[in-house]
């Protein structure tokens, strides 16, 4: 009786298991997948048998999925363990018009970067874009909510064609996901499909080029064409055609363990927020986008000996690049070598040339799996580090160094024009060879540091005194920075007469330290929780010495972190440049059309002398109302933000005044002028002024001031500087004399400005000003102002002047009038 019972049972329980598979009844986890994919080839859902699909005239490339091509159909044979699994797309460029997009579009530019998973839908398979932005422990009840508000969007949709005869891997057709114009991996965006009025794809001119599989990726190569009715290249057939590669790539199983970010050590970032936290909100996590970087021997590393990492860094050259240039991009690449020294590890970053057919048949610069040094026919002047990461760790997986062919004519400018004077070799349009290629190689280096993590760091050149550039031990040891990260190029402070000095940039003590934070292998840490006191430890023990401070480039009121400066002291500093630059001036038609027997490169240089004097004066112009921000933690002693002291922006002002505002009749060469332009004299220096005083006189700095001195009597005040400003800029009005037309045009400017700041009506949803100008002092100390003025212009014209300084004044009278009683 006990046995008939206990069968009874079993087949109680059998009959309620295969009743509970027939009516559906199951979970949504991975192995419930996998046991549903083993499904019968049901023929009434569309679904055949795999000798159906993949025929004996398929062509099949084996790899992270196998790729089958039939005529003109692609499939992707997915193995059911790589569905629910994350991986990357990335779509770039391959080939492209000339212009598409501004200068700064090129062949193997991503245009689109997502996480994704596979995953089956019923008799579907579908693409989902996956998120890390929000985040939760998977054992948590919160993370249910986590998933719910933040549901990822389909991408495609793929119809199941077939299964394998074991069921371990699914079919999909790919040829439509590929072929046609899908929004989500194209490389024409909505800016560019509107800018060029682009109307749709045309098919008949579009295909799939190649499709290939390897271990981890699969490379995708498109040819499309598409009417648009304004090309970047008009040739009249109103056709725009670009070759798009797409790269997908197996993430990690286990991803990389992150490391904290912390803002006295300037990085690259990714955050999440991670509702795990014991804090009484979401806590906002922030972690390093580094190379993932382990000791071969871990035990030699922890006795201090250097040891090579398991998978080192390597950057290959693209075949475009030319011969004589590939020795100084290999060698700006494995600078970056010693830096990882200080972090412990040797060989760390190589730098190959591109392998030969014979060597790698399958090599292309699209490849998501080699990181490449783009060489780039285009007339764009610059350089660029992208870098591709895994948003769940920040691990950069790849990364593309893009060279543009004309950067080095910008370098050669700037060495002639920031050098010259004190440097005998950049007094000439043909650089020294030996020259161009030092260049070369720190402008890689500077972009390498970019693809390691580093961004720039524009407090690195306030670390060295100014008169130290113009010692020639110094700059032969230190170059001009303490990093190739910041944007200091060259040393415009050196004198003629000065010996040994080195004037291009080169790696710095900083960049060492920086390299150590991110890539330094902590042993026995299981999270980046438990890397935090020692990282700590790291930033204290230099945290006093400006050698190791980080600045940021988007620092708007930071005058220690300026681009293109150099030195401690910018009135110095930029005094000594300008000094420099009025005998480059002088020198230039020689130097030039002397030579050539042409003037474009005299016009294009003394073009681009204009630029170096404005930088020069912008440089003094950010003391004026500035702050520097030193990034600190209140276990540390002192503010994080102090205004720069009362004299020196008194002498600022004054520096201005008599650099800037006076006029700077050695720009107003005629040996040059009267060569290159008929007319524009006046209003070139007018521009060059007003910029200037427009970036003195504006709310965002008057603001500053105003707050600066609400919290110190003691510091310079907007009242101040705007009482400064006048009496310089207004000088004339006293001493009696003529006001020359440049300086009646700078007095305009100055009108123009401050009428502005009386009258504009500014939106607060788009202004960037902390402050309620209408309700603050700003209005009435203008006021005031304009009042001073119009008086001592009424006391000025009953002087003995000549007639345009007299209907200078009037005229100037006249317009503050309207501007206090408008029509």
């Amino acid at each position: 009786m006990k046995k008939i019972l206990i069968l009874a049972l079993c087949s109680f329980i059998v009959l309620s298991c295969a009743t509970a598979q027939s009516t559906g009844k199951q979970n949504n986890s991975s192995k419930t997948t996998q046991t549903t994919s083993k499904n019968p080839k049901n023929k009434t859902n569309g679904i055949k048998d795999y000798n159906k699909i993949i025929t004996k005239d398929a062509v099949t490339d084996t790899g992270l999925f196998d790729v089958h091509v039939i005529g003109e159909k692609y499939y992707f044979e997915i193995p059911m363990e790589h569905l629910n699994t994350d991986m990357l797309l990335v779509s770039r460029f391959a080939k492209l018009p000339s212009n598409l997009g501004g200068g700064y579009v090129n062949a193997g530019t991503k245009t689109n970067t997502r996480m994704i998973n596979w995953e089956r839908f019923k008799n579907k398979i579908l693409i989902k874009e996956k998120s890390s932005s929000a985040v939760a422990a998977d054992s948590l009840p919160i993370n249910v909510s986590v998933k719910s508000n933040n549901y990822e969007p389909t991408l495609y949709a793929f119809d199941i064609k077939a299964f394998s005869e074991d069921s371990t891997t699914v079919v999909i057709d790919v040829t439509s996901f590929y072929g046609t114009d899908v929004k989500s991996i194209s490389g024409l965006g909505s800016r560019l499909r509107s800018t060029y009025k682009v109307k749709n794809l045309d098919k008949s001119r579009s295909f799939i080029n190649s499709m290939k599989s390897f271990p981890e990726n699969i490379e995708v190569k498109q040819d499309f064409t598409y009417n648009a009715s304004k090309p970047p290249v008009n040739t009249g057939d109103e056709t725009i055609s670009v070759q798009m590669n797409q790269s997908m790539i197996l993430l990690p199983k286990v991803p990389m363990q992150p490391r904290l970010f912390d803002e006295r050590v300037g990085w690259f970032t990714l955050s999440k927020y991670d509702y795990s936290s014991e804090e009484l909100k979401a806590d906002r996590k922030t972690y390093l986008r580094r190379w993932k970087l382990i000791p071969k021997d871990i035990e030699a590393y922890k006795r201090g000996e250097l040891v090579e990492p398991i998978k080192p860094i390597v950057y290959y050259l693209d075949p475009a690049t030319p011969m004589k240039f590939r020795s100084y991009m290999k060698e700006g690449i494995e600078l970056w070598q010693t830096a990882f020294e200080a972090a412990g590890f040797k060989n760390a970053i190589i730098a190959k040339d591109p392998p030969t057919k014979e060597e790698d048949p399958d090599f292309s610069p699209e490849d998501i799996r080699y990181s490449v040094v783009r060489y780039v026919a285009s007339t764009t002047r610059n350089a660029t580090g992208p870098s591709v990461s895994d948003p769940r760790s920040g691990e950069i997986i790849e990364s593309d160094i893009i060279w543009y062919h004309n950067h080095l004519r910008s370098y050669r400018n700037r060495y002639l024009l920031e050098t010259g004077a004190a440097n005998p070799s950049a007094r000439t349009l043909n650089t020294p060879e030996k020259e161009i290629g030092e260049m070369m190689k720190m402008v890689i280096a500077h972009e390498v540091g970019h693809t390691l993590g580093l961004p720039h760091n524009m407090s690195a050149s306030y670390a060295y005194d100014v008169e130290n550039y113009r010692n020639g031990d110094f700059t032969q040891k230190n170059g001009i920075a303490a990093t190739i990260m910041d944007y200091a190029r060259y040393n415009y402070i050196a004198q003629p007469g000065d010996e040994n000095i080195r004037f291009i940039r080169q790696l710095g003590p900083y960049d060492d330290y920086a390299i150590n934070y991110g890539y330094r292998y902590i042993d026995n840490a299981k999270s980046a929780d438990d890397e935090k006191e020692i990282l700590n430890s790291w930033v204290l023990e230099k945290s006093n010495n400006p050698i190791y401070k980080f600045g940021k480039q988007s620092s708007r009121f930071d005058p220690t972190a300026q681009t293109e400066d150099i030195g401690n002291n910018s009135i110095k500093a930029s005094t000594y440049g300008l000094k420099n630059l009025k005998i480059v001036s002088k020198n230039l038609p020689q130097w030039t059309s002397d030579k050539t027997d042409k003037y474009e490169d005299l016009e294009e240089l003394y073009g681009e002398l204009l630029s170096v004097w404005g930088r020069y004066v912008g440089h003094v112009v950010s003391h004026v109302g500035g702050v520097v921000e030193d990034t600190k933690t209140p276990s540390q002693d002192g503010a994080v933000y102090n205004p720069v002291s009362k004299t020196y922006q008194q002498s600022a002002i004054e520096w201005l005044h008599d650099n800037a505002f006076e006029t700077p009749s050695w720009l107003i060469e005629k040996s040059i002028l009267q060569n290159i332009d008929y007319a524009g004299y006046t209003d070139r220096i007018r521009r060059l002024q007003s910029r200037h005083l427009n970036n003195l006189l504006n709310f965002e700095r008057l603001g500053r001031l105003i707050d600066h001195n609400a919290l110190d009597s003691k510091n310079y005040s907007a009242l101040e500087m705007l009482q400064d400003i006048r009496k310089g800029i207004w000088s004339e009005t006293r001493s009696g004399q003529d006001v020359s037309v440049f300086r009646r045009n700078l007095q305009r400017s100055y009108l123009d400005a401050m009428s502005k700041l009386m009258t504009e009506d500014l939106d607060p949803e788009r202004s960037r000003q902390y402050f309620n100008v209408n309700q603050s002092d700003v209005r009435a100390i203008v006021r005031g102002e304009l009042n001073i003025v119009k008086n001592m212009l009424n006391a000025a014209s009953k002087l003995n002047v000549n007639t345009e300084t007299k209907y200078h004044y009037k005229d100037a009278i006249e317009r503050i009038n309207v501007l206090f009683n408008p029509k």
